[in-house]
């Protein structure tokens, strides 16, 4: 039984008439449900309700952990923040665990949209990174960890399949910032023969044009989103799909060449690409110009109905082996270092993914907007796409 629930017990059996017998009873009640308040946890329905991003997850994650609770997980997918945002604000998500990524999950915390952590729940809690966790406080302005915890985390960059890419520039030599890719009309024309792929999504294509530019990637000045319109304006004809998922497949199969995208997925399309055995090659590039870190994390709704299970959910997620099964599958960067040594080793040495040294020097962390600027972003994103 939650804090709540014991308040509305106590307010249930408030109202005593000035009888005696009345308060006997009242405090017979608020006892017996302090003392029911063990098995009524122990008695939560063997439920999980789960939304997470798409292509997110290991072979075997949900299967094993269901095997070993009995708790059968339901598990919905979607392909970007504005989807799962929308669900929080209805007030009736009807999830348990939900995984924004930081700089949205800022606006949900602001917003009183996600329930604080009991992190004694998190048995496995001491296994998370402190530099990482320290990175994502930073990111979702959440000191001290209280609403999020994370599932994996990686950067926005440019991935390409490098014998096409060559092909397609012919004389014209490979640039030294691979942005130059996307956001000079001389390279990114040459690639739309071979297939150029734009995340289907404002929240990371304006701060990478932003950056490019000179600019900060989450300006709050109007003027320099217009700037940033601009340059992306020049690159709208040269692109031919706008995903923010199916292109892991065109890479991995050879029918796009480029990508802005995320370094996980490109990292996923390595492997599938490895895979098929078909003589396809990717590769997630780290430019010079710097990356903007993301972070998806978990977070329980405030309308969550299967608390405890959630918190088993995370205590689960946070073992190493279960952290390299996930890796393994969708080869991303982990918070949990004492998985490294388990992770495949083919996996590990994807070029792009796992980030060191320099790499992560270069990083910045995304971040929240207010909403005026954000409806600005949206608007001239929309634009964007429409070609208008």
């Amino acid at each position: 039984m939650q804090a709540g629930q014991i308040a509305g017990s106590i307010g249930a059996h408030g109202r005593w008439g000035g009888r005696f017998a009345g308060l006997v009873l009242a405090l017979g009640a608020v006892l017996g449900a302090g003392l029911a308040t063990a098995p009524a946890v122990a008695d939560e329905e063997k439920v999980l309700n789960i939304y997470n991003w798409s292509d997110y997850i290991g072979d075997n994650t949900i299967r094993d952990f269901e095997k070993e609770t009995g708790i059968k997980v339901v598990y919905d997918t979607f392909d970007g923040n504005e989807a799962l945002h929308a669900k929080l604000r209805s007030g009736h998500t009807g999830y348990d665990i939900v995984g924004p990524s930081a700089h949205w999950a800022k606006r949900q915390i602001e917003g009183h949209l996600l329930l604080k952590l009991d992190k004694s729940k998190i048995t496995t809690y001491g296994n998370l990174d402190p530099w990482l966790m320290g990175q994502l406080a930073k990111a979702a302005n959440d000191t001290g960890n209280e609403y999020l915890v994370p599932w994996l985390w990686g950067a926005t960059t440019v991935g390409i399949n490098p014998d096409k890419v060559k092909a397609a520039l012919g004389n014209l030599p490979m640039p030294d910032d691979a942005w130059d890719l996307i956001f000079k009309p001389e390279y990114s024309s040459r690639l739309k023969t071979c297939g150029l792929s734009v995340l289907d999504t404002g929240d990371d294509v304006f701060p990478a044009a932003l950056r490019y530019l000179g600019k900060n990637g989450f300006s709050r000045d109007r003027a320099d989103y217009q700037a940033a319109a601009d340059l992306l304006a020049k690159l709208r004809p040269n692109v031919t799909m706008f995903s923010s998922s199916s292109y892991i497949n065109a890479l991995a199969d050879g029918s796009i060449c480029a990508a802005l995208a995320w370094n996980g997925d490109i990292g996923m399309a390595t492997q599938r690409a490895k895979q098929a055995k078909r003589g396809v090659k990717v590769v997630a590039l780290v430019p010079k110009g710097g990356e903007f870190m993301y972070f998806d994390t978990m977070a329980i709704p405030v309308d969550a109905k299967h608390i405890e299970n959630a918190y088993k959910w995370m205590s689960y997620i946070y073992r190493p082996e279960v952290q390299a099964g996930i890796v393994n599958k969708v080869v991303h960067a982990n918070p949990v270092r004492a998985a490294d040594k388990l992770v495949n080793a083919d996996v590990r040495s994807v070029p792009g993914v796992f980030l060191k040294g320099d790499e992560l020097a270069h990083l910045a962390p995304q971040e929240a907007l207010p909403d005026d600027i954000l409806r600005v972003r949206t608007r001239l994103f929309t634009a964007f796409k429409s070609g208008q």
